[in-house]
C-alpha cells in the first residue's frame, strides 16, 4: 500500500485555498516529500499527518515556490525531537542551497544527508522504494521523479519442495534473504514466482513536454503533471517560460496511459481549473484538476 497526498497545487505564489507545490508519499511507516513550497507544514497538519516520519525530501529544482517552506519544516521536525538522519535529493547545488536556507535554521538535532543528482537519469533505492530522477526542460536545472514500489512474486510451495529446501527456511527466503545451508546457496528465486505488478507514481512539474515524461510514466498508477495554464492563449507564455498547458499534460498522459492523471502547479491567474477539463478529458479521459489535499491510497492488485 502507498498513500499519496498532493499537499499544494499552486505555482509561483500561494493563494488563500492553494498552497505552494508539495507532494507526500507514505509507505511502511516512512514518508517521502517531493518539493516543499510555502504552506507545506500547514497542509501536512490539515491532513492529520505527522512530520516525524519524513525521512526523504526530494526537490525538482530550486525556485522559491518549490523550496521556500523547507527551513520552517526542518525546525518543526527538530522541535518534535527527531534525531534520525534526513536524506535530501535534488539537482546539483543541493547542499549549497540548503545550507544557505539553514542560516535561519542552524541548530538541528538530526543529520542531513545529501544526494546530488549529476546524471540525466539517476536511480536511488531508499526506504523500500525506487526513486528514478530524470532531467526535464525548464529554465533552470530541473528533474521529474518516478517512484516505484516493487512486489515480490508469490511464494511457491512446489518450487520450495522441488528444491529440497527445509520448511524452517521458507519465510527467510520469502523475505528476500540468501542463506548458506549445508554447502548450498539458497536464494529467494528458488521459492518465489515471477515478480508481480507493483505501484508506480510519477511527479513532474516545471517543464516543457518531453518524450521521457511519457516514457517514465508508462502504465503508472498515477501521473501528477504540471498544468500551469488552461487558457489556450497562454501557450506562447508556456513556451517562453518553459511550463506546460493542461492540454500538453493530457497528451503526455494519453501516451503513457496511467490509471489516472492529476494536474497541479496552477498559475495564480487560473482560479477555476475545472472550467477547462472537458477538453482535457477529451484527450485523456482519466484526468483530474487536483485541489490541495487530494489523496489516494494505492493498493496492490489482487492476484
Amino acid at each position: 500500500m502507498l498513500d499519496v497526498c498532493l499537499l499544494g497545487t499552486a505555482g509561483m505564489m500561494p493563494l488563500p485555498r492553494r498552497w505552494l507545490t508539495s507532494l507526500i508519499l507514505r509507505y511502511n511507516g516512512k514518508s517521502i516529500l517531493i518539493d516543499c513550497g510555502e504552506g507545506t507544514q500547514l497542509a501536512i497538519k490539515e491532513q492529520g499527518w505527522s512530520f516525524n516520519p519524513i525521512d526523504v525530501i526530494c526537490f525538482t529544482h530550486y525556485h522559491a515556490d518549490h523550496i521556500s517552506g523547507l527551513p520552517g519544516l526542518l525546525l518543526t521536525m527538530g522541535n518534535a525531537d527527531r534525531t534520525e538522519p534526513v536524506t535530501m535529493i535534488g539537482p546539483k547545488g543541493l547542499q549549497r542551497v540548503v545550507s544557505s536556507l539553514r542560516v535561519i535554521a542552524p541548530e538541528l538535532p538530526f543529520e542531513i544527508k545529501y544526494i546530488e543528482l549529476t546524471e540525466n537519469e539517476q536511480t536511488i533505492d531508499i526506504c523500500g522504494l525506487t526513486i528514478e530522477a530524470f532531467k526535464v526542460n525548464h529554465n533552470v536545472l530541473c528533474y521529474g521523479y518516478s517512484v516505484k514500489l516493487s512486489r515480490k512474486g508469490k511464494f511457491m510451495v512446489d518450487r520450495a519442495v522441488a528444491n529440497d529446501i527445509p520448511k524452517q527456511l521458507w519465510s527467510r527466503l520469502q523475505k528476500g534473504e540468501e542463506i548458506e545451508y549445508e554447502g548450498r546457496l539458497l536464494t529467494p528465486e528458488m521459492v518465489l514466482g515471477e515478480e508481480r505488478k507493483g505501484l508506480h507514481v510519477l511527479y513532474c512539474t516545471d517543464t516543457r513536454p518531453m518524450p521521457i515524461i511519457a516514457e517514465k510514466g508508462k502504465g503508472a498508477d498515477l501521473m501528477i503533471l504540471e498544468g500551469m495554464y488552461g487558457e489556450k492563449d497562454k501557450l506562447k507564455k508556456a513556451k517562453e517560460y518553459k511550463h506546460m498547458t493542461f492540454y500538453e499534460a493530457a497528451s503526455l498522459a494519453k501516451e503513457a496511459n496511467p490509471e489516472q492523471m492529476w494536474l497541479t502547479h496552477y498559475s495564480p491567474s487560473l482560479t477555476k481549473p475545472e472550467e477547462y477539463m472537458d477538453e482535457v478529458r477529451s484527450i485523456f479521459p482519466r484526468s483530474i484538476a487536483a485541489k490541495d489535499g487530494r489523496s489516494i491510497e494505492l493498493l496492490f492488485n489482487e492476484d
